[in-house]
């Protein structure tokens, strides 16, 4: 049987050492040998011995953030040994190693896969969002491993040495020790009165060193999406014991 799809680009890679890698740009593949925690439904194929195991948000705490904030990370734990392969509706995925003291805020729409390694908790971005329509709350992770995250599109890496304004629904991930906030982008006057608009009234601004990564997309954001800023304001009442 003779097919350019069989050509070496779409043969499995292999490699001796476990762990995360890609197989291609929209392909994730896990060589595993122990377990890893993955976005609940991301596994398109496995190979060997493997067990998957729901987790929810990944523990009580983690749970009870989530449904207060929409925001989080539905998890499942894979666990055994051989080959798992995982993708999120054809979008691009990157990889990124964490080293110790590192500390990144991810979009937890974008969180695909990382080692059990890794801890996050749910935080509040701070002074960010309460103005537009984008989720207040990120994913932290922390610690020692690899974390897989998706883009639509090809992406762009902001080194944050300037004042740095991105739209909150194209911001993927950040250094979480950058200052965060928000930016009136669009000025008021006459043709708002009269319902011109530019489409870009709020932007979100980070200053201090680090970078952020931003797609080639405006995605409606998760969980707070839609809500109004009564909505907003109660939900960020209702966590003022929860989160840290």
């Amino acid at each position: 049987m003779r097919s350019d799809l069989f050509s070496a680009d779409n043969l499995e890679k292999e490699s001796a050492q476990p762990g995360l890698r890609l197989q291609n740009s929209k392909l994730l593949k896990a060589e595993l040998n122990g377990e890893f925690m993955a976005r609940t439904g991301s596994m398109v194929a496995y190979q060997g011995q493997v067990q998957f195991e729901a987790l929810g948000s990944g523990g009580l705490g983690k749970f009870l953030k989530q449904k207060l904030t929409g925001e989080g990370v539905p998890l499942m734990r894979v666990s055994g040994r051989g080959d798992v392969f995982l993708a999120e509706r054809a979008a691009d995925i990157h990889l990124i190693d964490l080293e110790p003291g590192d500390a990144l805020s991810i979009n937890g729409a974008n969180v695909l896969a990382f080692d059990s390694t890794l801890q996050y908790d749910i935080k509040m971005v701070q002074g960010a969002g309460m103005m537009s329509n984008a989720g207040l709350f990120n994913c932290v992770f922390t610690g020692y491993g690899r974390i897989a995250v998706t883009t639509k599109g090809s992406p762009v890496v902001l080194s944050v040495d300037q004042p740095t304004y991105v739209d909150p629904q194209a911001a993927i991930c950040w250094s979480a020790n950058l200052q965060t906030g928000y930016h009136r982008a669009e000025q008021l006057g006459l043709g708002t009165l009269l319902g011109r608009t530019t489409g870009e009234r709020f932007t979100m601004s980070f200053a201090g060193q680090g970078f952020v990564v931003v797609q080639p997309s405006e995605e409606p954001p998760g969980g707070l999406a839609g809500a109004g800023s009564g909505q907003q304001q109660q939900q960020g009442g209702l966590l003022g014991g929860l989160l840290g």
